[in-house]
């Protein structure tokens, strides 16, 4: 791990993921996946435990929730849909930005900072929430799971936000709080950050190539 912060200036824009970064989304993608679970007379799961299920997109969030017994890919498509139908209806009902999100966003801002999201969450959903939640600022590109490209830690979107701003990727930091999210960056070339407010634990970032851990979103500046 990369105890020292980089000299202001040596990065050029931020990528943030979406859940566990930039909102808790938890609550709700745990109601939604247990009402799921509760409709065929599956176990649920606490909330807590979503915290590991959730960072894969939600196929393999389907996937891990469901009995191994159950893990039939018709099943696992039928179970699915029926996710995106419960969750499009809970989707902001205890959805809301970490403490500190908002102001860092809005210090960036000043800062003429380029701002990106790219996340696993459905691409269907993005546009819904940040603009709940985000509208006031800025993002030059919002990225979900597209069907038809490869998901995180794949860098394929990574890469592809980096040349929508026309900045090198060694110059861009992407800010998460999985494992998935490390490895993104490190695919990409980019500079991982982890958040330690987030879904996971500082071992886990730092194990999957974090090179720099933040407790507060505020402390993101210093590294621009």
């Amino acid at each position: 791990m990369r105890k020292s912060i980089p000299n202001s200036g040596a990065h050029s824009a931020i990528i943030f993921d979406l859940d566990g970064t930039l909102l808790n989304t938890l609550e709700d993608i745990a109601f939604a996946m247990n009402s799921v679970l509760r409709k065929h007379g599956y176990p649920e799961h606490s909330t807590s435990a979503y915290r590991y299920f959730v960072g894969g997109g939600l196929y393999n969030l389907v996937f891990h929730t469901i009995p191994e017994n159950a893990r039939i890919p018709k099943l696992l498509n039928t179970y699915l849909d029926e996710l995106l139908d419960e969750y499009s209806k809970c989707i902001d009902t205890q959805t809301k930005p970490y403490s500190g999100i908002c102001d860092m966003l809005e210090q960036l801002t000043q800062k003429n900072i380029p701002m990106a999201i790219l996340s696993n969450k459905a691409h269907e959903f993005m546009d819904e929430v940040v603009q709940q939640h985000f509208s006031k600022w800025n993002f030059k590109v919002v990225f979900g799971a597209r069907p038809t490209v490869a998901t995180k830690p794949d860098p394929y979107s990574a890469l592809e936000i980096a040349s929508i701003m026309q900045i090198e990727p060694c110059k861009i930091a992407y800010l998460g709080d999985t494992d998935v999210d490390m490895q993104t960056a490190v695919n990409a070339g980019m500079y991982g950050i982890g958040a330690a407010w987030g879904f996971r634990t500082q071992t886990e970032l730092i194990d999957n190539g974090a090179q720099l851990i933040i407790h507060h979103p505020m402390e993101l500046l210093n590294i621009f």
